[in-house]
């Protein structure tokens, strides 16, 4: 029968996450049947990142491997000059502190070729005995990203297309809020597109993650996509701005640019989807942050103020219709709104707006925050003018303009000069 009946481990953690400079504190129990001589009693912490895979070119097998190690930190429980010190029988707490290192280190992962994973362990030796240990792996989010005050910024992109096959061209303009995102949250995506062309298009929206891992100076890529959300179709010859609200995974590993021999990367990608020829398309790169990332005010500012909203002030499209959030079942004129079918599972239409908001008369200097939308993929908008009206130049295209005599006819007393 052994004579050590329990030998926990715990440690206090408030956030659910460490990050570079925590303290790290905590209790060993150690409950005895009688007493007993020990070697040693310590908590170490450590944090290691590692890389493998294999590759077979001919005959042969190939192994790539790689290992960093970001720190090793110990604390001995029992001193360490005595060769056996004895303790007695019985349910003895012993409290530890460790400190994580203050320099950059990279945040958990784990993946197909490699992980970086951050550990505590408190082992007890005994002579002539099996040492006996118990291991916490702990999570941890790095706060040293790259760049990361210009990324909280609004990310602006534009692309122009002129169709081959058809007639016309295609111009659009996309752009987040923030290159910012974190696990649990939500990308929201704006694209405004003038399709001019004679070919209907679908606006399509994706966020896809690439890890790069590196050893013995051969490099491994795996990549996958994170989520993907396709909107409403966009006709030809018409104008639609499009909104859309991607989920990302409460799961979803963070972002790495501080470890070298593995790195993880987010892009989001806004393409329109157009049968038989190359997609346009616009790509932003993300940064995935840890929801306990608090971030001050100068690296929450925006480039752009309000007025701007929806793109650069050189932008020719009109204001985006937007700004004008109708009630739910009318169009931005106060008329019964004809949605589509409500089974759809790419249409949705606008979300009520918050009790205290007011819905109608917003000043252009207020744009509408996504935090109003319901969680839907896409949105379309209502006919708040020519300018955005879907039907507008297919229906116009074939009648002749009104003639100047027709609009403003002469007074009867007037005669025509000869």
């Amino acid at each position: 029968m052994s004579t050590v009946k329990n030998f926990t481990l715990t440690y206090d953690n408030p956030r659910g996450v460490f990050s570079e400079g925590d303290a790290l504190t905590g209790v060993v129990t150690l409950e005895l049947l009688k007493d007993v001589k020990l070697e040693s009693l310590f908590v170490k912490a450590k944090g290691d990142a590692n890389v493998h895979w294999s590759e077979k070119r001919g005959d042969h097998n190939h192994s790539y491997n790689a290992h960093t190690r970001f720190f090793k930190l110990k604390q001995s429980l029992i001193p360490e000059s005595a060769k056996d010190t004895t303790i007695s029988k019985g349910v003895h707490v012993y409290k530890f502190h460790l400190q994580f290192p203050s320099g950059s280190m990279p945040s958990s992962f784990k993946g197909t070729y490699g992980r970086i994973v951050y550990a505590l362990e408190a082992k007890l030796t005994r002579s002539w005995k099996w040492d006996r240990n118990v291991e916490h792996e702990l999570k941890f989010a790095s706060k040293d990203m790259v760049n990361l005050s210009s990324m909280a910024t609004r990310q602006v992109g534009a692309t122009d297309k002129e169709m081959s096959f058809s007639k016309g061209s295609v111009h659009m303009e996309a752009f987040v809020e923030s290159g910012l995102c974190s696990p649990g949250g939500k990308v929201a995506v704006t694209a405004k597109v003038n399709n001019t062309s004679s070919k209907d298009m679908i606006p399509k929206f994706s966020l896809k993650q690439k890890v790069m891992f590196h050893a013995q100076g051969r490099s491994k890529h795996s990549e996958y996509v994170v989520c993907k959300v396709g909107g409403d179709v966009i006709e030809k010859k018409s104008e639609r701005t499009v909104y859309c609200a991607l989920d990302i995974p409460h799961d979803q590993t963070l972002s790495i640019k501080n470890c070298d021999i593995i790195s993880v990367e987010y892009q989001l990608k806004v393409y329109l989807d157009i049968s038989f020829s190359s997609d346009p398309e616009i790509k932003f790169p993300m940064v995935m942050i840890s929801p306990h990332l608090n971030l001050g005010p100068d690296e929450t500012r925006q480039p752009y103020p309000p007025v701007a909203y929806g793109g650069p002030s050189s932008s020719d499209f009109p204001p985006p219709a937007a700004c004008f959030v109708p009630p739910p079942g009318e169009n931005a004129y106060g008329h019964p709104a004809a949605f589509g079918s409500a089974s759809s599972p790419m249409h949705h239409p606008y979300p009520t707006a918050p009790p205290s908001a007011p819905v109608f008369n917003p000043t252009p200097s207020a744009p509408p925050s996504f935090d109003h939308f319901a969680p839907a993929p896409t949105f379309n908008l209502p006919e708040c003018g020519l300018g955005m009206n879907t039907d507008y130049l297919s229906s116009q295209q074939n009648e002749e303009p009104p003639s100047y005599l027709s609009m403003f006819p002469p007074p009867a007393d007037d005669k025509p000069s000869n």
